[in-house]
């Protein structure tokens, strides 16, 4: 293959291939974006759940109430609640086993290694009258889990996001290099010109000028695939979700240290375990709700 047939066959499959990187950027974008927002989504559920415990409580209320333990039903309750109601959709499908996200982007997984590392970390707090680094732990906790930092569970997933931001950039070179390649084609060819053969002059220019022309196509084309990974990364953006996803864990967390008198963990205290039915937990917390509503209604009696 001579260096000008070389030339033209790089020139022609530069678009196809920037192309085909801006599909695979598109969508392992849009895979990071969903396992970010799904964490997000569960943290804003958490949120949502302490919330509507901070609204039931009276200000000046004397109680024993350990911040570990507060925390660890609140967690519990929003990781069996938001899955059991998902679940009861996707029972009435006949061949139902495990919802897609679980076994594609371990949605479900990745929200049950967040409460044990979270617990695992809040139960050796030690209790002072300020607010602990909270932040911290909720940082450490979503590094530290395989099933957020990495895609598919096998992908380090900020590796490949830093390297999706930077395509936009790529993008614009390759399609300046295909433009330059293509002119250092043509002006080799111009060296081969005789001036005294008008007809083989004009020949070698007339290709000399398609062949630019061909040329700064790839710019063209790089130009508009940076422009199309600019709105892509600013519409699908994990870092957003990310920041929302450790504020809201964070803001939550505060109000129930803020709430609790201490941080003692019980010795009955029985370890977050993920794969019990969530019905029948439910079931449980509902029955002792109403046990100890009976009880302070008793005493006040």
């Amino acid at each position: 293959m001579s260096k000008q047939t070389f030339t033209e066959y790089f020139i022609l499959i530069l678009p196809y291939v920037m192309a085909a990187i801006f599909v695979l950027g598109f969508f392992f974008r849009a895979i990071i974006y969903y396992t970010v927002r799904r964490h997000e989504w569960f943290a804003r559920e958490f949120e949502k759940r302490v919330n509507q415990f901070m609204d039931s409580e009276t200000p000046g209320k004397v109680e024993n109430v350990s911040f570990f333990s507060l925390s660890k039903k609140i967690l519990e309750r929003t990781y069996y609640e938001v899955f059991e109601l998902r679940d009861r959709k996707l029972r009435r499908r006949p061949d139902f086993t495990m919802a897609t996200s679980d076994r594609v982007f371990l949605v479900r997984q990745g929200c049950a290694w967040l409460v044990k590392d979270i617990l695992k970390q809040l139960k050796f707090l030690k209790w002072t009258q300020d607010t602990p680094k909270l932040l911290n732990i909720t940082k450490a906790t979503l590094q530290h889990n395989p099933c957020f930092n990495r895609v598919f569970g096998i992908i380090p997933m900020v590796g490949l996001n830093d390297l999706i931001s930077i395509l936009p950039g790529l993008f614009v070179v390759g399609g300046i290099l295909g433009t330059f390649i293509g002119i250092a084609g043509g002006l080799q060819e111009l060296g081969t010109m005789n001036l005294q053969d008008l007809e083989n002059t004009k020949n070698i220019m007339d290709r000399f000028l398609h062949e630019i022309s061909f040329a700064m196509q790839t710019s063209i084309v790089g130009i508009i695939f940076s422009l199309l990974s600019h709105v892509t990364n600013v519409i699908m953006s994990p870092e957003r979700a990310y920041v929302s996803l450790v504020d809201r864990f964070e803001s939550s967390l505060d109000l129930l240290w803020y709430r609790s008198d201490n941080n003692k963990y019980p010795e009955n205290e029985k370890p977050f375990d993920e794969n019990r039915d969530s019905a029948e937990v439910l079931a449980e917390d509902a029955v002792a709700n109403d046990i100890a509503k009976a009880t302070v209604a008793n005493r006040g009696a």
